[in-house]
């Protein structure tokens, strides 16, 4: 296994190692690793679960006669809490890069799969653009951002990590099928399959305190993508977007796991974009310090 990487010297930094030592104090053993990994994937879905409780909590104190529309308060809400990330340190100025081409690339998707019909959204909005309130490019953000913290607040590596090369043309498969299959045969089950076969044997290891744990890159992507199946079912539940087809009224169709599944591998491919687990240790180093 590859040395720890050095750790990452922020006010965030301090209070994870604060939090640590509080959780140590009271629990131990097993216990005190797994209160220790939950309160660190939270910390890592940080800006996600702040953009969820925004919605929940607009949807129900907000009232149509206010003068700003309840699209446009998730939109400066998101970027207030982006710049506050950015002034607390709790993302690198490189995640913040990251998170960028993620919002990027989820606005584009957002951009034709509403002008397609898949889903809509009701409200109105001042800050909208094509249909499609700017708040919602933050959404896809929330991946790119939990993905860039979670692979540093555990120290994650990932091996052996397959060509850099197949990855990338993984990836651009997979963003080409959300768009193509409206038109062409859909490929997504091909390509969960091609993500199992070209990960078939990248594993996880990442840190909880002075303990390295593993789990194969596919289970992992699995379980994110309930993670995420879940959270989308708060979007619909609260109205913020609705399904042009819903069988089970605001519940999302469990399909959609597979859509989030390989969403992920596009979140994981553009996060390490500038990460490179493929690389030699000591550039892996220079690319994570900013040398």
């Amino acid at each position: 296994m590859n040395a720890p990487s050095q750790p990452h010297t922020s006010a965030t930094a301090n209070l994870e190692h604060k939090l640590g030592r509080v959780v140590r104090r009271y629990l131990h053993g097993f216990s005190g690793l797994f209160v220790l990994f939950v309160l660190k994937q939270g910390w890592a879905c940080l800006f996600g679960g702040l953009m969820l409780a925004a919605i929940l909590v607009s949807h129900w104190v907000w009232s149509p006669q206010w003068v700003i529309a309840r699209y446009d308060a998730l939109f400066l809400f998101a970027i207030a809490t982006q710049i506050l990330f950015l002034v607390f340190r709790l993302e690198t100025g490189r995640e913040a890069l990251i998170i960028l081409a993620f919002h990027i690339t989820g606005t584009a998707m957002e951009w034709f799969k509403v002008s397609a019909g898949s889903w809509t959204y009701p409200e109105p909005g001042f800050f909208k653009i094509l249909h499609v309130p700017l708040f919602s490019g933050f959404m896809y953000a929330s991946v790119g951002s939990y993905m860039a913290r979670v692979i540093r607040l555990f120290d994650m590596r990932f091996e052996p990590y397959p060509d850099f090369r197949l990855s990338l043309l993984l990836a651009l498969a997979i963003y080409a099928n959300f768009f193509t299959h409206h038109y062409l045969p859909d490929l997504r089950w091909l390509l969960v399959l091609a993500t199992v076969l070209l990960y078939r044997h990248c594993v996880i290891h990442y840190r909880i305190i002075d303990f390295f744990w593993r789990m194969p890159l596919p289970l992992a992507a699995f379980f994110s993508s309930v993670a995420l199946w879940i959270a989308e079912n708060i979007g619909t539940f609260t109205g913020t977007w609705l399904y042009a087809k819903r069988d089970f009224t605001w519940v999302v169709h469990p399909q959609k796991l597979v859509s989030w599944y390989l969403l992920l591998y596009v979140a994981f491919i553009t996060v390490t974009l500038l990460l490179r687990p493929d690389r030699p240790r000591h550039l892996a180093n220079a690319v994570e310090t900013g040398g």
